[in-house]
């Protein structure tokens, strides 16, 4: 692997180190991330990659090796794996879901009960299409939001657990018995969309989600370290992975020695199962950056890029204006989102230094990446602590980034 030097890119040095300061002192040194690495590029170009703390308790420093849980980073690949097949013409991106998944066909939205009262629903003012489980308008929820009947019914249902009843398809079943919180397009939620998208790609295709990513992405990026499930000769490179507890600050979530991700699982999350490393996801973003080709490779067209990367949200609105929703992985004001990635449509909103149509996403365990296609700059952060929205270091490392450009 090649570092190039900064300055050659348009990156001064010293600034870019003072970010590495940052995250040492503040955050691993402190207590509060248990490790940390970041990937920066230009043009695809590695200008800085440094590794901060142990990937495991007691044991070796993380490296360029190391294996990160990148949840919600999941997201972005099964959008694009759904695109390549609206470039085969197999699917639209306003296709309506049931056509594909039949058993949403006469899904309703929540008009009262729950709670061991049957629901009561009316019905959608326009059926759920592609686009909405792609922007995340689609009506559906996560459990985790604890807002609403309707996630409650989610939580008792145990309807994302990737190790319990459902495999993908009785996932879709499941759900589809349990309302929408509001009719697809009306507005924005963080939700199972993306674990949905997944299932449409594994009917449209006739592949398993798992075989479709290894066949048609991992293994033309050469992305070899990406996976459901870390094989067996892999799994000493996999992090350990912590959570806060309130009272009890930082406890261990998922030990990497003993890890669930060693185990196949029944639901094949396209919403949040991966792992990855920085240089896999490296090469994902750079195929993006690239308009979807890296090293021969051709993954999407130019021109599906283009489109999966501007605002889709309806009248152009921001997440501000349209967001019902829990999370943590964008800033609400000037952000728009597109075909699987949240999109900077108004950079003096987000006060935050970036570029207009720049695009990113990011992870519960506060892994994050970012793609700049104005300035050619990509990013990557890993480290494994959830929930993602208890420190600021995304907007940090974003904004020094940025003031690092000469």
């Amino acid at each position: 692997m090649k570092i190039a030097k900064p300055a050659a890119h348009g990156f001064d040095a010293g600034r870019l180190a003072a970010i590495d300061t940052l995250i040492q002192c503040r955050y691993v040194d402190s207590g509060k991330l248990p490790n940390a690495q970041l990937l920066i590029a230009r043009d695809g170009e590695i200008v800085h990659f440094s590794h901060v703390g142990a990937a495991r308790e007691g044991g070796k420093a993380v490296d360029e090796a190391s294996l990160f849980r990148i949840a919600s980073m999941t997201k972005p690949i099964t959008s694009v794996a759904f695109m390549m097949l609206v470039e085969q013409g197999l699917v639209a991106v306003d296709t309506p879901v049931h056509h594909v998944l039949p058993e949403f066909k006469d899904i309703g939205v929540y008009d009262g009960g729950g709670g061991g009262v049957p629901f009561v629903t009316k019905p959608t003012a326009e059926p759920m299409r592609m686009v909405d489980l792609l922007r995340h308008t689609s009506g559906l929820t996560y459990s985790f939001q604890n807002r609403s009947n309707v996630d409650a019914a989610y939580r008792e249902g145990k309807i994302e657990s990737w190790h319990g009843g459902h495999d993908l398809d009785g996932f879709i079943g499941a759900l589809a018995k349990i309302p929408l919180e509001f009719s697809p397009g009306t507005a924005w939620n963080y939700s199972v969309a993306t674990d949905v998208l997944g299932a449409v790609v594994q009917r449209v295709s006739g592949l398993p989600l798992d075989q479709f990513f290894k066949d048609r992405i991992f293994t033309p990026l050469k992305m070899k370290d990406t996976f459901f499930q870390v094989p067996k000769g892999k799994l000493d490179r996999l992090t350990d992975c912590y959570t806060l507890v309130a009272g009890k600050g930082r406890v261990m979530y998922d030990r990497g020695a003993e890890s669930a991700w060693s185990r196949a699982p029944k639901l094949l999350s396209g919403g949040g199962g991966l792992v990855s490393t920085a240089l896999d996801y490296h090469r994902f973003n750079t195929m993006l950056l690239n308009g979807g080709e890296l090293d021969g490779a051709r993954i999407l067209g130019r021109k599906t890029l283009d489109l999966m990367t501007q605002n889709h949200l309806p009248g152009k609105s921001d997440l501000a204006t349209m967001s019902k929703s829990l999370f943590s992985e964008a800033s609400n004001a000037g952000t728009g989102f597109g075909l699987g990635f949240a999109i900077t449509d108004d950079v003096a909103k987000t006060m935050v230094p970036g570029s207009k149509g720049e695009f990113y996403w990011g992870g519960m365990f506060s892994t994050a990446f970012f793609v700049d296609p104005v300035e050619r700059v990509s990013m990557v952060f890993m480290t494994q602590l959830s929930p993602s929205s208890v420190y600021p270091i995304r907007r940090e490392l974003k904004t020094m980034i940025y003031a690092a450009m000469t």
